[in-house]
């Protein structure tokens, strides 16, 4: 505990990172706000669904649970990781703002409606988050797996948030809530974002790859 008031001192009494966090909570919030704009646009011009290799011949089974309930443990434990470790805030809330930003786009490039045989999962917790309309491509599999990119190194988070990707991936083909298309593209799409974030914001990525040690960590502070 004395270890980790330490490194939080350290770091929140210099400009630099403060200044750095700031920046990132802006980014974080104007994403949501296009977030929001992109499912109301897709909601607005909603086309129609089509054919499914896996929905086809796969049954419906209901795994809201995991669906809803799973992402809010999912905020949770992201949360307590980054105050554990706080000089990852600033890159990963910068990485995570920039996949919003992204799949906001795709969104509102694809209108597909869902798929017609599905699950109505509780969204009221997300209603500025998500309508079932934003399908193109599935944030319930991409975010864990950009998580898993970001703290790669650490083998057990690695493990843990690839397995909560995976997980994901199968409750939303399980449900029917997504297309195939949505949860493959995922992957792909969220290395690319990984590796943008890696160029956009190459202080950050600096300090978030410096090791968890605290002398390692603002030695490179300014």
């Amino acid at each position: 505990m004395k270890h980790l008031i330490t490194k939080h001192k350290l770091l929140w009494t210099n400009k630099s990172f403060v200044f750095s966090v700031i920046t990132s909570v802006i980014f974080f919030i104007i994403s949501f706000f296009i977030n929001y704009g992109a499912i109301l646009y897709s909601t607005a011009h909603i086309g129609n669904s089509t054919t499914d290799i896996l929905l086809q011949n796969l049954p419906v089974i209901n795994l809201d649970l995991i669906f809803s309930e799973g992402v809010l443990f999912f905020i949770v434990f992201v949360t307590i990781l980054l105050l554990a470790e706080p000089a990852t805030i600033p890159f990963t809330i910068k990485s995570v703002a920039l996949f919003i930003c992204v799949r906001s786009i795709f969104v509102s490039m694809t209108h597909l409606a869902p798929y017609p045989d599905h699950i109505l999962p509780d969204l009221d917790n997300f209603k500025y988050i998500s309508s079932g309309t934003d399908l193109f491509f599935s944030g319930h599999t991409g975010l864990p797996f950009l998580l898993a990119l970001l703290f790669w190194k650490n083998k057990y988070l690695k493990i843990i948030f690839l397995a909560s990707s995976i997980l994901a991936a199968i409750t939303v083909i399980l449900g029917h809530l997504h297309y195939t298309i949505d949860v493959f593209s995922a992957f792909f799409i969220t290395y690319g974002i990984y590796h943008i974030a890696q160029h956009a914001f190459s202080k950050d990525f600096k300090l978030f790859t410096k090791g968890l040690e605290t002398s390692e960590l603002t030695a490179d502070l300014p």
